[in-house]
């Protein structure tokens, strides 16, 4: 069964793009152009993944993201020219999975379409994988053992802690606010420079080159993303 896209996108140009490249792919796509008109497709025509574009002419796409999570936990993939790192923050926030900015390749698209199906299978899963391996790096979440190229790798409670909240997002940006919040609590939201310290310790640790990182990758002034391999 093909997936089953839903593009809410007011530029005629840009669904034609999409249109050809995603149905060369085998992607069943809907199409909406306005806010209102994506929102009862998101409801009757059961997509699988929505991409969206933020400047809509009836509505803001932050919006629509908003009135989608009230009801449904659907992946959403931001296709907008909004290129700003708050614009990037806000629809993360507002609940977003991804966020391309315009414009984009088809290949990278179609790269966060199947990452987000991945981890769309993952959740939707009544039994989450105990162990997971992206690359050469292998976690163990029900025993907490961490390997690099199958050599054990020792961590402080602060970086598994990270690594973890990673992992379960793998694939997926999450915000430097998001990370700060689930490992060291609400009032250090605006520590970044935790982040910082701590991520170049991870990197050191899984790594091959902690100077050019494979999987632990910086979405500049947004959040951090595990490359999901």
């Amino acid at each position: 069964m093909s997936l089953r896209i839903l593009l809410i996108e007011d530029e005629a140009p840009v669904r034609r793009f999409l249109r050809v490249s995603l149905s060369t792919q085998g992607y069943d796509l809907i199409e909406a152009d306005t806010g209102r008109e994506g929102l009862a497709q998101a409801g009757s025509g059961a997509p699988d993944i929505i991409l969206l574009d933020l400047g809509l002419p009836d509505m803001d796409g932050l919006d629509v993201i908003r009135k989608v999570r009230e009801w449904s936990s659907i992946p959403i993939i931001i296709l907008s020219a909004r290129g700003l790192e708050r614009d990037k923050i806000a629809g993360l926030d507002a609940g977003a999975d991804d966020y391309l900015t315009k414009p984009f390749g088809v290949g990278e698209l179609l790269a966060r379409i199947r990452a987000t199906q991945r981890r769309s299978i993952r959740s939707s899963s009544e039994n989450p994988e105990p162990v997971v391996e992206i690359g050469n790096i292998r976690v163990d979440l029900e025993k907490r053992l961490v390997f690099h190229n199958a050599d054990e790798v020792r961590l402080t409670p602060i970086e598994y802690r990270l690594l973890s909240v990673l992992v379960h997002h793998r694939g997926k940006v999450v915000t430097h606010a998001q990370l700060l919040k689930e490992v060291w609590g609400s009032s250090y939201v605006r520590q970044n420079h935790y982040l910082r310290i701590f991520i170049l310790q991870l990197r050191r640790k899984l790594e091959d080159d902690s100077t050019r990182p494979r999987y632990l990758i910086t979405e500049s002034g947004v959040g951090y993303r595990l490359k999901d391999d």
